[in-house]
């Protein structure tokens, strides 16, 4: 794995940034073009890249906080101003590793974590190819690999330590408290109602649920920081804070999936502690065979779909969760009314699928007219909300059947690792990453957010740091 090597920079190197910047400046003075004023930053992060691209890493960590989605022509999409940093990292990295003749830990390469993510990679290129719609499918490719190769790959050579773990969780502590507290404050202005939600936290956050499953996947590694802190001091102080604000902000985000996510992480606490995760995962293997049986066995499925009349938003958090049981909440009979037109699609193509990225383009034509509810116009231009279903949907059975694969192997092998630590910071950390996998897999279930840059960078980053305690070097106890 290439590291992160460093040079010291002399003079000529300061007075060429500051001859850049004082001439950018000026010209846009004189021209008006304050685009220009924007060249040094510029400078000043491929100054960063040649010096040590770690620091750039982190700058990019603080920054997905603040991102925004932004919809480009041709129905593609990217988050600014993150997605750039990504691809100018991912590439730097590869120029890095050829330049220097270096090349990632042997061990890290071979790793099954590593080898399934590539596996996977292999075989989404497979149905980018007999995609429906391939510049979609190809676009959502590159943009795979960068992820792997930024914060997968990238992240298992900086995250190497427990230092590296502190400097990473103060790089998103402070631009969360910064982005909840900024949604909390426009939320009251709007009476914290229910339906204000999704304006409140925008333009950092494309919606409620992308909002709570970052504060909630982020909930672990604040608690662990507090636990390693003296009590009522200045830090420990500010910690709770930080947390008692991260639960305001996902209470007040109305979103089922992140109470859930964090509950099922307590258990998940318990089951890694008890080994008690391979029984768990094949309980909810026979959970989901069945309920798919029975819901298939005579069309059943049909039964539960919404009267049209009564399936309405709500704007009272109560009414809300009666109406879920009741079957009366749009957005549980939306998520419902796209389940069924994925079924339907798998159907249709159940080895390669439509292609990567392509659910919202190919669905209409499946939906079923007794399932329609007051939002399927879909107008946000959403996906099928969940990341299994979709994979089967858009990658066929090869590609739901990896996935499912990682995520056991990945929950399995960190908890025997878990087991074979001895105490320490090293395995507190090792637990704080499972809980956060943990939390993201749930989301997964009735969400499709793995490609959103508010949780797909976190998950592969948790991966890497599972797989690099499993390396020789990382066993024992540092601190």
């Amino acid at each position: 794995m290439p590291s992160t090597g460093t040079f010291t920079p002399d003079r000529r190197w300061l007075l060429g940034f500051g001859v850049v910047s004082g001439v950018c400046v000026l010209t846009a003075l004189a021209s008006q073009q304050w685009l220009l004023i924007g060249l040094p930053l510029v400078s000043m992060v491929a100054y960063w890249i040649v010096v040590d691209f770690r620091a750039v890493w982190f700058l990019l960590l603080a920054l997905i906080p603040f991102s925004t989605e932004v919809n480009l022509p041709g129905g593609l999409g990217t988050d600014l101003p993150d997605e750039p940093l990504m691809i100018v990292l991912a590439g730097v990295y590869l120029l890095y590793a050829l330049a220097r003749g270096e090349t990632a830990d042997a061990r890290f390469l071979r790793h099954p974590v590593t080898l399934l993510l590539l596996l996977a990679l292999a075989w989404s290129a497979v149905t980018v190819f007999t995609s429906d719609n391939f510049l979609v499918s190809l676009k959502w490719f590159f943009a795979k690999c960068w992820y792997l190769l930024t914060f997968y790959f990238l992240a298992a050579s900086i995250l190497r330590k427990p230092r590296s773990w502190q400097t990473y969780f103060w790089i998103l502590f402070v631009p969360l408290v910064l982005t909840v507290s900024w949604a909390l404050y426009r939320h009251a202005q709007l009476d914290f109602e229910l339906r204000a939600i999704n304006r409140a936290v925008r333009p950092f956050y494309r919606n409620k649920v992308n909002y709570a499953c970052f504060l909630a996947l982020f909930a672990p590694f604040i608690w662990y920081q507090i636990r390693w802190s003296r009590r009522w001091s200045l830090r420990w102080c500010l910690l709770v804070g930080g947390l008692l604000l991260t639960l305001v902000g996902i209470q007040y985000s109305f979103t089922r999936a992140a109470y859930g996510a964090l509950v099922v992480a307590i258990g998940v606490y318990y089951m890694i502690r008890y080994r008690l995760m391979k029984y768990a995962l094949g309980s909810a293997v026979i959970v989901v065979i069945l309920g798919v049986t029975l819901l298939v066995q005579n069309n059943k499925y049909l039964e539960l779909s919404p009267n049209y009349e009564q399936t309405v938003s709500h704007t009272d958090f109560d009414n809300l969760l009666t109406a879920t049981f009741q079957g009366k909440d749009i957005s549980s009979m939306e998520r419902i009314y796209r389940w069924v037109a994925g079924a339907n699609m798998f159907a249709d193509k159940p080895w390669t699928g439509f292609g990567p990225g392509n659910f919202y383009n190919s669905y209409r034509p499946y939906t079923v007219t007794s399932f329609q509810t007051y939002v399927s116009d879909n107008e946000e231009r959403s996906g099928i909300h969940s990341y299994f279903l979709m994979l089967l949907v858009e990658q066929g059975i090869p590609g739901l059947l990896l996935f499912v694969l990682l995520t056991f192997y990945l929950l399995l092998h960190a908890e025997n690792l878990y087991h074979q630590m001895p105490p320490g910071r090293d395995r507190e950390i090792l637990l704080m990453l499972i809980l956060s996998i943990a939390i993201i897999d749930v989301l997964l279930v009735i969400n499709d957010m793995l490609e959103a840059d508010k949780v797909g960078p976190f998950y592969y980053i948790a991966a890497a740091g599972i797989v690099t305690k499993a390396l020789p070097s990382h066993h024992g106890n540092h601190t």
